[in-house]
């Protein structure tokens, strides 16, 4: 039991760090926040959980080789620079008619969020090459373990992310009694820039790539 709670806590520190990194993914969680409230967080992180899961057992049966293949890297990072600049332009579409008066909390808004946790974690490449290489190195130590083991370290890796996004969301939901309308506006459009910067350089990983 000592020897399955360290992989626990070591996961759960690992990813709590990791998802504390600026990325498309917390950019998201902070511009939907404040219309929709706590359980932002929750919901993407439930999308990019699931995503995690179909990975982690690719990984188990032999994928990683294929992530860490350069051509695979660069696709990745060409299609995910599409990705987030197709959600930053419907963020920029949204703004003049946006309003912070709470959004239909429905199974059909769940859903949408739920699939942005899944589109952020696709578009990201260096997502992939973390599972390849410091992921995969966990789980060749969890095997261990057996089973077990795999999913005390998947358990406290998807916690730790969700902890942390569960905090912001939490946090920014709380303080939008503090926005305005127009604030909010200019909140989500810097959200939207920080989209289309992680768009383009995506875009130029890829493409620095593709010359070498």
């Amino acid at each position: 039991m000592l020897a399955l709670m360290t992989i626990f806590f070591s996961s759960f520190v690992i990813a709590l760090s990791g998802a504390m990194m600026p990325g498309p993914m917390l950019t998201a969680t902070i511009s939907e926040s404040a219309r929709r409230g706590f359980w932002t967080g929750p919901l993407i992180v439930a999308g990019h959980g699931i995503l995690e899961l179909a990975l982690l057992a690719a990984l188990m049966i032999g994928l990683a080789p294929l992530l860490l293949k350069e051509g695979v890297f660069t696709g990745i990072a060409l299609s995910g620079s599409v990705i987030l600049l197709w959600m930053a332009c419907g963020m920029f579409r949204s703004l003049p008619s946006l309003s912070l008066s709470w959004q239909d909390s429905g199974e059909k808004k769940q859903g949408r969020l739920m699939v942005y946790g899944v589109l952020l974690s696709l578009a990201n490449p260096y997502w992939y090459i973390w599972w390849a290489t410091i992921g995969l190195g966990y789980i060749a130590q969890c095997r261990m373990s057996g089973i077990v083991g795999i999913a005390f370290f998947f358990s406290g890796h998807i916690l730790g992310d969700l902890a942390f996004y569960a905090l912001v969301s939490g946090t920014v939901a709380k303080g939008r009694s503090f926005l305005s309308d127009r604030l909010y506006r200019n909140v989500l459009g810097g959200c939207a820039v920080f989209l289309v910067a992680f768009a383009f350089y995506f875009a130029f990983v890829g493409l620095r790539n593709i010359l070498s």
